[in-house]
């Protein structure tokens, strides 16, 4: 079997459109509306998209490298969308540290993270801030990628301390510490008495 011949497996899948959510398709763009919102999405020449019996199919025009990885990725943006418009895609993010917390002020993320000023973050158009428990923040809208952006970002205002563990990380972040300088002067000590 040659591997330049092979389908993109994910490519193939064609994509359900559930009820309530609607299709277009443009020579080079899917527009998708639904309940949470409409979105659009560009794709390149190398892929053509088109509706059939209810179904999104993506299909490749060239069977070269570029081909096969737009085929797949053209696919999951279009499945993205379609999630996105009906259900929509949250992030939650969970401030770690005495003192530290986030709060909304409108739609403003108002965050006290031990700096000597507050930071704050004006929510991008078609995300929502929402504040779960002082510590938990959670960011939803219905793009997927915008979602994971704002959710990055928020995050590197103060990526977890690798020692104490505070600061800001994903809900579901295992955060490995290290051992402080303490940790290792102890373990040092205990070697030379015995």
């Amino acid at each position: 079997m040659k591997f330049g011949k092979k389908m993109s497996r994910i490519g193939q899948k064609p994509i359900e459109i559930p009820a309530g959510v609607a299709v277009e398709v443009k020579p080079d763009e899917v527009k998708v509306i639904g309940p949470k919102g409409t979105l659009v999405q560009k794709f390149q020449p190398q892929v053509k998209v088109e509706i059939d019996q209810g179904q999104v199919k993506v299909k490749r025009q060239a069977d070269d490298k570029l081909g096969r990885s737009l085929h797949g990725l053209t696919r999951s943006l279009i499945a993205n969308m379609i999630e996105g418009v009906q259900q929509g895609f949250s992030k939650i993010l969970e401030v770690v540290g005495t003192g530290f917390q986030a709060k909304l002020e409108g739609q403003k993320l108002i965050l006290s993270l031990g700096f000597s000023h507050l930071v704050e973050r004006e929510p991008p158009p078609g995300i929502k801030f929402e504040i779960e428990a002082n510590n938990l923040v959670k960011i939803s809208g219905i793009d997927k990628a915008l979602v994971g952006q704002v959710a990055a970002s928020i995050r590197a205002i103060r990526p977890p301390d690798p020692y104490k563990g505070k600061g800001i990380r994903y809900q579901d972040e295992r955060v490995k510490l290290k051992p402080g300088k303490a940790g290792k002067v102890g373990a040092a000590g205990f070697g030379e008495e015995g």
